[in-house]
């Protein structure tokens, strides 16, 4: 089943949408442009409109027939707090802003579902298009949730999408179980006594000290986990000082920890707390550290899985549809939407031919390849379709 001639017709207007969002990149929980636009395409072509949950986000909801049946399609609107390096007509205009995973793609696939449904309307039942802000850390998944997504909306399965660099255009990955990993934050305060630093001996140095704390951390992984559990630890920041003569009084240290098992998450996080101090004290500092759980693991559930995977094939080919995934450490907060409704997040291949696709996601020359936004649109009509059919 090749991808419908009018959603086909449709690519160079979903394709403007994207680049207009790209151009116009909002952090999350500040999507105010972004879901003006949203809620405003869905309003013009009959969709009801719900707005407000997690302060920016939307809902729209096409009812067709009388099925008591309903769907939910996800896809994140909020873009990165990082400078953009592409130069291309539609690069981001707001400095410290892009789109640097996708979700301006995510979203206009979804807008061009809605539109071609709503032309359409060979379904019958309902389906609930949500759009959420802040996917990226701060969690507007669960906020969506804790608000009150699936009282007022209620859905039998929900569904999410991701782009995927790593795997060609006019391919998917549906697989059941585990598609993520568990997300979480550290802080580490490392504090000493600051000083001269021609004079060393009268300090207690903290960046000597975050040092060692950096290379030690990563003894937990590679001495502490099982090689057939999946984990990782990273520090991402390291603050310290302000002069190039002066040692500070204090070094902070912030990083990610990522997990499949509850059981090697809080391994990890037991072992960082006595990891941290045992290396400030042998130093004569003092070290506090503030461990924050994020996003969930997003586990597939058997029967969506099997109908994304049936939904994929009747569009790509059975060939095209990979079932099973390599271990992926990424966090993503769909996790929380599929925790309360059987659910399944896929990845649409996104590597073109020509290179187009190929650059990693929260690379700062990182851009959505539009040739698979015609995919997407195309995998989302034919899972509605196929899940709610005409009696």
């Amino acid at each position: 089943m090749p991808v419908p001639n009018r959603l086909a017709a449709m690519a160079p207007e979903m394709t403007e949408w994207r680049r207009d969002l790209h151009a116009h990149p909002e952090l999350g929980l500040e999507e105010h442009r972004t879901s003006e636009i949203v809620a405003a395409k869905l309003a013009a072509w009959g969709i009801a409109v719900h707005r407000g949950l997690a302060r920016t986000g939307v809902v729209g909801t096409l009812k067709v027939g009388s099925s008591p049946r309903a769907i939910g399609i996800r896809a994140d609107m909020d873009a990165l707090a990082m400078e953009e390096a592409n130069d291309v007509p539609h690069r981001s205009r707001h400095p410290g802003r892009m789109h640097a995973c996708g979700h301006d793609g995510h979203t206009a696939m979804l807008l061009g579902a809605a539109k071609y449904l709503a032309e359409t309307r060979n379904f019958d039942g309902t389906v609930h298009f949500i759009f959420q802000p802040a996917e990226e850390g701060l969690g507007g998944g669960r906020i969506m949730v804790e608000e009150g997504l699936f009282d007022l909306f209620p859905c039998d399965r929900v569904y999410g999408a991701h782009n995927d660099y790593q795997m060609p255009v006019g391919e998917m990955a549906v697989a059941e179980g585990a598609v993520s990993a568990a997300s979480d934050r550290f802080t580490i305060t490392i504090a000493g006594r600051g000083g001269h630093a021609a004079r060393p001996h009268q300090t207690v140095d903290p960046v000597l000290v975050g040092s060692h704390l950096v290379l030690a951390l990563q003894s937990i992984v590679a001495r502490g986990i099982d090689p057939a559990d999946p984990a990782v630890v990273s520090i991402t920041q390291f603050h310290a000082g302000s002069a190039g003569n002066v040692i500070p009084e204090e070094a902070m240290l912030n990083g990610t920890v990522r997990t499949r098992k509850p059981e090697v998450q809080d391994l990890i996080e037991r072992r960082m707390g006595e990891i941290a101090q045992s290396v400030a004290a042998a130093f004569g500092a003092t070290v506090t550290l503030e461990y924050r759980r994020g996003y969930p693991p997003v586990i597939n559930a058997p029967e969506a899985t099997e109908a994304a995977a049936r939904a994929a094939a009747a569009l790509l080919g059975e060939g095209k549809v990979h079932r099973t995934l390599p271990v992926r450490m990424g966090g993503e907060d769909f996790s929380y939407m599929a925790q309360r409704v059987p659910g399944c997040f896929v990845r649409i291949g996104q590597r073109g031919k020509d290179g187009a696709g190929a650059v990693p996601v929260h690379n700062p020359r990182y851009d959505f390849n539009d040739e698979i936004l015609p995919i997407g649109a195309a995998f989302w009509a034919t899972l509605v379709e196929q899940e709610l059919p005409r009696r």
